[in-house]
């Protein structure tokens, strides 16, 4: 179903600050795929001043991937739609029905989807960011390192695009799987098999193909230790991606307050930088 919002400003009031913005275009619940009987979906949020570039955003705490109104996620991205960026919140099959191989899966699938329509959302598939905190910025810098052409002997029309993105933001990622694999009754997602971790790690994956990626932690990260982006930007320096990393002093899992500020500032900034 097709949403029009017109002549209505949306006051952001978040961490990030007030922006207002306007005449903004909302696509709710676009179906990618299928299991299971359900439908996979995700929301194309077109601002008016659309720069022809896009920020998908992974859906994902924990790999729970909880639905909220399109609406909700304009105003928790009013600055990249202010800016000119469509934004598409991606939903992939949730904890604890599914496990983390089958999220990143799932989200691999989405950016196929979003290349094979990218002409009707207004936007370039050449200029797709991804971002997300914990599971979604270890879905984002999977979706960003382990990337492909497509496969045009697939009888999947979908699989015959490419996942590949221009640029990743990814805040507070777990980066290794095989060490978070196992029984977890907080995480049910990551009681999958042993021997799948290596495939879904991204640390594993990153190589001089790799797009402009940006790391933000916080150094106070009591569940995703900063080692994590540590180990994750030496890697990428090892291998000359383009890449930074910003450690936000005194900031625990979840960037709130001036944290959240300086990590969306820095988000916006990175985008621009690499998608116009």
């Amino acid at each position: 179903m097709k949403k029009s919002i017109t002549g209505l400003a949306f006051l952001m009031v978040t961490a990030i600050g007030a922006v207002s913005f306007a005449d903004t275009n909302i696509t709710s619940d676009v179906i990618y795929g299928h299991k299971d009987g359900m439908a996979l979906i995700y929301d194309v949020i077109r601002p008016e001043n659309q720069n022809g570039a896009a920020v998908i955003y992974m859906v994902s705490g924990g790999w729970f991937s909880r639905w909220a109104p399109a609406e909700e996620r304009a105003r928790q991205f009013a600055d990249l739609l202010e800016a000119g960026f469509t934004v598409i919140p991606v939903h992939h099959g949730s904890s604890p029905r599914y496990y983390v191989p089958e999220a990143y899966a799932d989200v691999s699938r989405a950016i196929r989807h979003i290349h094979m329509n990218a002409d009707s959302y207004g936007i370039d598939a050449d200029r797709l960011g991804v971002t997300g905190g914990s599971a979604g910025g270890h879905l984002s810098l999977m979706i960003g390192l382990d990337s492909d052409s497509g496969d045009m002997n697939a009888e999947d029309e979908v699989l015959h695009y490419s996942n590949r993105v221009a640029a990743v933001v990814a805040y507070y990622p777990p980066v290794d799987m095989r060490i978070w694999v196992g029984p977890s009754e907080r995480f049910p997602a990551l009681d999958f098999a042993a021997d799948q971790a290596a495939a879904i790690s991204p640390i594993l994956f990153a190589d001089q193909a790799d797009p402009p990626t940006l790391l933000i932690h916080g150094d106070e990260d009591g569940l995703v230790n900063i080692s994590n982006s540590v180990i994750m930007q030496a890697e990428f320096e090892k291998q000359h991606v383009v890449s930074d990393f910003i450690s936000i002093p005194g900031a625990d899992h979840g960037f709130r307050g001036e944290d959240a500020v300086q990590a969306a500032k820095a988000r916006l900034a990175w985008f621009s930088k690499h998608l116009q």
